[in-house]
């Protein structure tokens, strides 16, 4: 998955679990950020499914499910004297990490935010206003569909289950787009 972080040219933030949080616009700011980080998960959902493919043989079981919001985040040198990191904090990346959770395998989560930024960029279906933990307001919510090739991930018979999250932020102006999984 790190490659793909590279080509769609967003900033791996971290490992947590079995996921990863990526954010978009910073520290260089790059056009469409919404838009790209759809895409990479997009990218990522695809190449989840050769990995699922391969861990079937061994009786294991993977699946795929992405997050992703956009939003202003405070970004920057966050901790303390003795531990500190780049690194984006903020209700957006709460979001992200909420939708990633509530996806289900092969979902690509979005906020509102950036299902109106796409612009109608990528394909998408409203799945309603979902209520995440700790915030007081439902998201408004929509699914980015399979299509094509892509096929739909599924729990093996008899294998362990595995779900990968990969939630995802995408701000705009100085703000972040990015994903958290976990």
């Amino acid at each position: 998955m790190g490659p793909l972080v590279s080509q769609f040219e967003g900033t791996l933030d971290q490992f947590s679990g079995d996921g990863i949080m990526v954010f978009f616009n910073d520290p260089l700011p790059c056009p469409n950020p919404a838009e790209r980080a759809v895409k990479m998960a997009m990218a990522m959902r695809e190449a989840a499914d050769q990995l699922i493919a391969a861990w079937r043989e061994p009786g294991g079981d993977l699946g795929f499910g992405a997050g992703i919001t956009q939003g202003y985040a405070t970004l920057g040198q966050i901790g303390f004297s003795e531990r500190s990191g780049y690194t984006a904090i903020g209700t957006v990346c709460n979001v992200a990490a909420r939708l990633c959770a509530e996806a289900k395998d092969g979902q690509i989560l979005l906020s509102q935010h950036v299902n109106f930024a796409l612009k109608g960029s990528a394909a998408t279906e409203q799945i309603g206003a979902l209520a995440l933990k700790g915030l007081t307001q439902p998201v408004v919510t929509y699914n980015v569909p399979l299509v094509g090739s892509q096929a739909a991930f599924r729990v093996i018979e008899g294998g362990r289950r595995v779900l990968t999250r990969w939630p995802l932020c995408a701000p705009a102006g100085r703000s972040l787009n990015g994903a958290y999984g976990a």
